[in-house]
């Protein structure tokens, strides 16, 4: 099972493979002529004219030298080129797994452990490409080694014979506890990152925290897993070739001494003597790379195991099922609509949301405000698409969503989430990131909606300013990233959570933001921060994942305990003269004589 994750990797390099194997055999075969042509040329010793007879055999010496070395310098290249298309390969391959996968997927792995498996377990796959290849020519070079072993003297091979049959064995006891220790020595680098990539992420909290010696505690104890099953791995290894090095050796000593007998009995000339110890020392050269490659293939499955299974992240569909295709219709009053849908985050998990009926028109600003755990986010991976119902139906256009494929929903929506994550780059490459093809016009408009062209232009290097170099404030960079959502007006603009954490000159750029582009498309806002909704056209009130009530600020205000509770919660004070009748006192009155 292992083998063949390794093999499917390797398939699409299986011509490159081929000719690399025909390159190794020419090397074997140039090995192992070459003690047969020494043993030429010491018969050609014994004859009256040396210098003519040994002319032949010398040259064919230094021919077969040749030709080993311009084929094996061939294979080099090919193989180390090979490699490092195989990990070229792979790398495109995961790195277009995650970018495809539904984000429920992803959102289940540490990011740490992926981005892992993209660069340090791809990167075992380079020696393991070429390992399988290696093992033939190992193998062809020491069968044929043995046979003309045979062919010079039998007896002499039945020692060799017990020596590599002894080494072979032991290897094969050895050789499986490299897998095991390579399997979790990467898996251990794995939580390294994800440790790692955690706390960098949190690194202000860390230091707060005072947590800096507990985080290391913590990454050390992967840390020296790693570094213990690195050691065994290392071990093994180091007994594998030890026993291999030691048989070989102790098998040409005897070998040496037997032969050197067999020479004074009269039963083998010195010329055979010497090529039969070329051989035995040749022997090494197939053990060795034999060993070589059945190690590199250990660690080339263990990576391709941890490789294969990022397979459990599901990637989005990209085309629509067949079947009759519902007629789209920009004329309906709701771009978007909610028909009696649930939603769960896994098969074994409780209904996120449930019974959701909600339509959201063309134009004008639609709130979904609740407490945590109400909803309000899921309503906007669904919107999204990050996420799918187990019941009921979605519908855009008139058009239901599942005969829309994720990219063209997208194509749609703009979002702005809560923690505005900016991709790296400078400030131009952020704001055009969903339209890179956005003209200077465009670009400055983006910047004027959100109040940024000032800012902007008084940084360093202008739109060109990486926002690596941390020019740019919190709430400036939020405002980058609501500047890239409205680029070019969408059709729905989603906002969760964009106010959460912005001073009060931020949250009133946003605000105005928001209502100039609910005068002309649709905006779904979800905020803990009332004070950025008091202002929608209707607001959704969120509880236990089933909407609670819907209505005007005033509407809900006065008839919605939950409603007034938040509003209380979060000390929100109405403007008289905006909800005639009703003070901040009186909200707080009217909310504080409702029982919860």
């Amino acid at each position: 099972m292992r083998l063949r994750i390794l093999l499917t990797l390797l398939y699409p390099h299986r011509v490159t493979l081929l000719v690399g194997l025909l390159l190794g055999l020419l090397a074997s075969a140039a090995g192992l002529a070459t003690p047969l042509v020494t043993k030429w040329v010491l018969d050609s010793l014994a004859t009256a004219d040396t210098a003519d007879t040994l002319v032949g055999p010398v040259v064919w010496l230094l021919a077969l030298v040749i030709a080993g070395a311009v084929v094996s310098f061939a294979q080099w290249i090919l193989f180390g080129r090979l490699g490092e298309q195989v990990v070229l390969a792979a790398r495109r391959m995961l790195v277009g797994t995650v970018l495809r996968a539904r984000v429920g997927s992803v959102a289940r792995t540490p990011s740490g452990e992926v981005v892992t498996r993209v660069t340090s377990d791809t990167g075992l796959l380079h020696q393991a490409s070429a390992s399988l290849v290696g093992l033939v020519n190992a193998v062809v070079m020491l069968v044929g080694t043995l046979v003309l072993m045979l062919v010079l003297d039998p007896p002499l091979l039945g020692i060799t014979v017990v020596a590599v049959g002894v080494i072979t064995a032991l290897m094969v006891l050895l050789l499986p506890r490299i897998a095991v220790a390579e399997a979790r020595a990467q898996e251990a680098v794995g939580n390294i990152g994800s440790t790692l990539e955690g706390a960098v992420r949190a690194i202000r909290t860390v230091k707060a925290s005072r947590a800096e010696t507990r985080i290391l505690d913590s990454i050390g104890s992967h840390i020296d897993t790693a570094a213990r099953f690195g050691v065994r791995s290392a071990v093994t290894q180091a007994w594998v070739w030890t026993i291999a090095w030691t048989g070989l050796q102790l098998a040409i000593i005897v070998i040496l001494g037997v032969g050197a007998w067999r020479v004074a009995q009269g039963d083998m000339p010195v010329s055979t003597l010497i090529a039969f110890l070329l051989y035995a020392f040749g022997l090494m050269g197939p053990l060795t790379e034999l060993t070589q490659n059945l190690t590199a293939l250990q660690s080339g499955i263990a990576a391709a195991e941890r490789i294969g299974q990022m397979d459990r992240f599901e990637p989005e569909p990209t085309t629509v099922p067949d079947g009759p295709m519902a007629p789209a219709d920009a004329g309906t009053p709701c771009i978007l609509e909610f028909d009696d849908v649930s939603a769960r985050y896994g098969p074994d998990a409780g209904e996120a949301v449930a019974g959701i009926t909600l339509g959201i028109p063309r134009r004008g600003h639609l709130a979904i405000v609740g407490p945590s755990g109400a909803g309000k986010t899921t309503l906007l991976s669904l919107l999204l698409r990050f996420l799918e119902p187990s019941a009921g139906g979605m519908v855009l256009d008139g058009r239901p969503y599942a005969q829309w494929t994720p990219q063209q929903v997208r194509a749609r929506l703009a979002y702005v989430e809560q923690e505005t994550p900016l991709v790296p780059g400078t400030v131009r490459e952020n704001i055009t990131f969903t339209h890179p093809d956005a003209s200077d016009e465009e670009v400055a408009a983006a910047l004027a909606a959100v109040r940024l062209t000032d800012v902007v232009a008084a940084l360093p290097h202008g739109l060109d300013t990486s926002l690596q170099a941390g020019e740019l404030s919190g709430g400036q960079r939020q405002r980058v990233a609501v500047a890239r959502a409205v680029l070019r007006t969408p059709d729905v603009l989603i906002l969760d959570e964009a106010t959460a954490q912005v001073d009060g000159v931020t949250e009133q750029a946003l605000q105005r933001c928001i209502t100039d582009v609910a005068s002309r498309a649709a905006v779904v806002t979800v905020a803990h921060r009332l004070s950025t909704v008091l202002d929608a056209d209707r607001i959704v009130v969120m509880d236990g994942g089933r909407i609670r009530d819907i209505g005007t600020h005033e509407a809900l205000l006065g008839r919605d305990a939950l409603y007034r509770e938040l509003v209380v919660a979060l000390r929100i004070h109405d403007d008289a003269s905006d909800h005639p009748g009703q003070s901040a006192d009186g909200v707080r009155r009217s909310a504080g004589g409702t029982g919860a």
